[in-house]
C-alpha cells in the first residue's frame, strides 16, 4: 500500500473533472477500515479521509477514477498517510446497460486477483522479477457493479507520459518489452494449464454488445469519413474506406475470435498511453513500466494489442517510419520471454507476426477513429463518454472537435494511405 510520505515532489495541480460529476454519497471513511486493517498491521484508526477526482475530463472515458487520501493513526502512536485509487462506473445509461450484460469490473477484479499474480509467479519461478500492475484490494460498496480499489502508484514515482506528444522511441520500446512479457506469460499459461475462462476469451466482443458497437460506428461514421475526405490523396482509397466501414462491426467481431492454429495470447485490449505508467531514475531514465486497466482483455493474436498500441500512442515521427522495427523489437523480446518461461510449442516467427498484423489490420482502422482520436485531443469539459457515443447535438459538436483536431488530422494523413496500401480497407 502506497504511503504518501514516499511521494515525489512533482504534484499535479487541482484536477477538474467533467461537468456533472459528483463524489458518491456512500463513499465514506468507514468503507476503508477493513482494507486498512488487513493491509497495515499496526492500523488503529482513520483520522482524516478525502476523495478527489484523479483524472481531468478527457483522460478517462469509460470509468471514473478517484484518488483516496487517508491519514491514519497506528497502535504505536505513530501516524501515516495512505493513497489509493478507486475506479467506479460512469453514470451513463448506455454504459450501465453494457455493464449489466458484460461487467467489465468483474473481469478486471479477476485479472488483478487471479491472472496477474499467476503471471508474476511464473516469472518469479524462472528467476525474473516482473511487476505487471498495482496491488488490488477487496472492498464492499453499494455500487451496482462494484469498484476496483488499487494501490496508488504515483507516490512510488510512477506517472503517465504526455499522450498528446505520443511516446518516443525509448518509451515505446519499454512498453513493448513489458507487453512481450505479458503475452509470453499468457501463451505459456494456456499451454501448461489450459484455456482461460470464457469471460477473458471474448472480452467485450460478446453478442450482447454487438448492437451497441454497431450503433457507435453508425454515430461516428459521418464525421470521421468527412474528416478523412478532406485529406490530400484520399480519393485513392475513399470508396474502399466507405465500403469497409459498412462492415466494421462484423469484421471486428470476426477477428476478435481466436484461431487455434495461430499463436495466441491474452491481449490487454486497451493498451494506450493513459493505461501505461513509467518510473524514472534521478536522471530521467526509465527504470520500470507498468500496464494498468485490465477490463478489456481478449484472447487471440498479439497483432491486436500491437496495432492498438502502436497506432494510438506512438509519436508522429515514429508511427509509420519505425512500425516494422517495433514489430521486430517486440518479436525479439517475445521469443526471449517465451524461452525463459519454457514455452512448450514452436516459437512464433517474425514472419508469422507480420502476417498476423496484415490479417488483423482492421484493428488499426478501429483504433484510428476511436482511442487515437481521444489520445490526441486536449482535455476539455465536454470530453466524456456521453459526448463520444451519444447521438445528440452535444455529441455532434464534440466529435466534430475531435475529428477536426489538427493534431489528430496530422496523424491521420500518414495513417490512412499506410492502411490502404496494407489492404486494411478490403472487405
Amino acid at each position: 500500500m502506497s504511503s504518501v510520505t514516499d511521494q515525489n515532489q512533482n504534484e499535479a495541480s487541482e484536477i477538474k473533472p467533467g461537468t456533472g460529476f459528483e463524489i458518491p454519497k456512500w463513499l465514506t471513511a468507514e468503507l476503508f477500515e477493513n482494507v486498512l486493517i488487513e493491509s497495515i498491521p499496526k492500523f488503529r484508526k482513520i483520522t482524516h479521509f478525502e476523495a478527489k477526482p484523479a483524472l481531468a475530463a478527457g483522460e478517462n472515458y469509460a470509468t471514473v477514477m478517484l484518488r483516496i487520501h487517508v491519514d491514519i493513526e497506528l497502535t504505536d502512536a505513530l501516524t501515516d498517510s495512505i493513497s489509493l485509487m478507486m475506479k467506479l462506473p460512469q453514470e451513463n445509461e448506455i454504459l450501465k446497460d453494457m455493464m449489466r450484460k458484460h461487467n467489465i469490473f468483474e473481469i478486471e477484479y479477476k485479472m488483478y486477483h487471479e491472472v496477474l499474480p499467476e503471471f508474476k509467479k511464473m516469472y518469479v519461478n524462472a528467476g525474473v522479477n516482473a511487476m505487471f500492475s498495482a496491488s488490488c484490494y477487496n472492498i464492499d460498496t453499494p455500487s451496482e457493479f462494484g469498484v476496483i480499489l488499487l494501490e496508488d502508484l504515483r507516490p512510488l514515482g510512477y506517472k503517465n507520459a504526455n499522450r498528446l506528444e505520443g511516446l518516443n522511441l525509448v518509451h515505446t520500446k519499454a512498453v513493448l518489452e513489458r507487453l512481450s512479457q505479458w503475452h509470453a506469460a499468457s501463451a505459456t499459461r494456456v499451454e501448461t494449464k489450459g484455456i482461460f475462462p470464457e469471460m477473458f476469451i471474448k472480452g467485450i466482443f460478446s453478442e450482447s454488445q454487438r448492437q451497441t458497437m454497431e450503433d457507435f460506428s453508425t454515430t461516428i461514421k459521418s464525421q470521421f469519413l468527412s474528416s478523412v475526405k478532406t485529406i490530400k490523396g484520399s480519393e485513392d482509397y475513399m470508396d474502399d474506406l466507405v465500403n469497409v466501414f459498412n462492415y466494421i462491426t462484423e469484421l471486428l467481431f470476426n477477428t476478435s475470435k481466436y484461431d487455434p492454429n495461430e499463436f495466441n495470447v491474452l491481449n490487454h485490449g486497451d493498451c494506450w498511453s493513459n493505461n501505461i505508467m513509467f518510473k524514472y531514475d534521478a536522471e530521467g531514465k526509465i527504470v520500470d513500466t507498468v500496464l494498468i486497466d485490465y477490463q478489456m482483455v481478449n484472447y487471440g493474436s498479439p497483432a491486436k494489442d500491437l496495432l492498438y498500441f502502436l497506432v494510438s500512442s506512438t509519436a508522429y515521427d515514429l508511427k509509420i517510419k519505425e512500425f516494422n522495427y517495433f514489430i521486430k523489437f517486440y518479436h525479439k523480446n517475445l521469443v526471449k520471454n517465451l524461452t525463459i518461461l519454457k514455452y512448450p510449442k514452436k516459437l512464433p516467427t517474425l514472419k508469422e507476426i507480420h502476417c498476423a498484423i496484415i490479417k488483423y489490420g482492421i484493428w488499426a482502422l478501429s483504433t484510428s477513429f476511436g482511442v487515437m482520436a481521444v489520445a490526441l485531443l486536449e482535455s476539455n469539459d465536454d470530453s466524456n463518454i456521453d459526448s463520444f457515443i451519444n447521438d445528440s447535438d452535444a455529441g455532434d459538436r464534440f466529435r466534430n472537435l475531435m475529428f477536426s483536431n489538427p493534431r489528430y488530422r496530422k496523424h491521420l494523413e500518414i495513417l490512412m494511405p499506410w492502411m490502404s496500401i496494407r489492404g486494411v480497407f478490403e472487405v
